[in-house]
């Protein structure tokens, strides 16, 4: 049996960078992404365990499918999904916000319904972000598709389980290492966070951000740009900025980090759209 619903937005909706996010950042044997019918497969928690869903991007909303007959169930991934696609924002309230800046303002009269698109599960972004620094988003991709086929948990869908905290925690570090295929600094980081995480720290995006920060920041191997893009894809912060992004740098005209900050500041309280902007105009080139 399945559940089926729109989500609508609130404000504008442009459909193809979201779909394009979503492809790009996909794990593989996790999710499966059809660009050109603009739709993306994974599995999502529920009350009652993982559960396969399938949310379809279109101009006037998303379509949400998911493998499930229970109202509970199915109203807990409506609210995971519009937090994940960060649908409930007033868009109109960012375009606005930037019209006058000489550098958003084009961007976002380009797309006036672009958004932060997060992730559904935070430790699962925590890993992803540690297997994407100082590579490229294909090659954080493929680190995180062997991890979850090294630790996760097949399911009868066809879909893996992104691994728990406590499997990444407790694998043998040059095991872990090897089946990944990342230094023995990386893995060490991976193991880090999974082991903050096991360990009680809660990366829930209702808490003190400023706090969390600092726990975030004391875990060795994490640093200012992993804690920067968590803030923003994980806390859903709006405000938060990475002023070390490279991509970010490089559209606003390559400053350095510190000038790079000091300008965000035009750009509050929104400034985390104004990243997405950033991020899209570099890298995307669809309609």
């Amino acid at each position: 049996m399945t559940s089926t619903a729109v989500l609508p937005p609130n404000g504008a909706l442009d459909a193809g960078p979201m779909t394009a996010i979503l492809a790009n950042h996909a794990i593989p044997g996790c999710e499966l992404t059809d660009r050109e019918g603009r739709s993306h497969t994974r599995l999502l928690a529920t009350p009652r365990g993982p559960c396969r869903i399938t949310v379809t991007v279109r101009p006037d909303g998303v379509g949400l499918t998911a493998d499930t007959d229970d109202d509970g169930d199915f109203a807990h991934l409506v609210r995971t999904t519009r937090a994940w696609l960060d649908l409930d924002t007033d868009t109109g309230a960012v375009a606005r916000a930037f019209g006058q800046d000489p550098l958003l303002g084009p961007l976002v009269r380009r797309r006036p319904g672009l958004r932060a698109v997060g992730y559904p599960d935070a430790f699962e972004a925590a890993v992803m972000t540690v297997l994407g620094q100082q590579v490229s988003v294909a090659a954080g991709g493929s680190f995180g598709g062997r991890l979850a086929a090294a630790y996760g948990t097949p399911s009868s869908s066809g879909l893996t389980v992104f691994p728990t905290p406590e499997a990444i925690a407790d694998a043998p570090r040059e095991e872990l290492r090897a089946a990944v295929g990342v230094t023995r600094t990386r893995a060490a980081t991976v193991q880090n966070v999974a082991r903050a995480v096991a360990g009680g720290l809660s990366l829930d995006a209702d808490g003190d951000h400023a706090a969390l920060r600092k726990e975030l920041l004391a875990i060795p191997g994490i640093g200012p740009w992993s804690a920067d893009h968590l803030a923003v894809r994980v806390l859903r912060d709006p405000d938060a900025f990475a002023p070390g992004d490279l991509v970010a740098r490089r559209a606003m005209g390559n400053p350095r980090i510190r000038d790079a900050g000091l300008r965000s500041e035009a750009w509050r309280p929104y400034r985390a759209y104004a990243l997405f902007h950033l991020w899209t105009s570099a890298t995307y080139r669809g309609a």
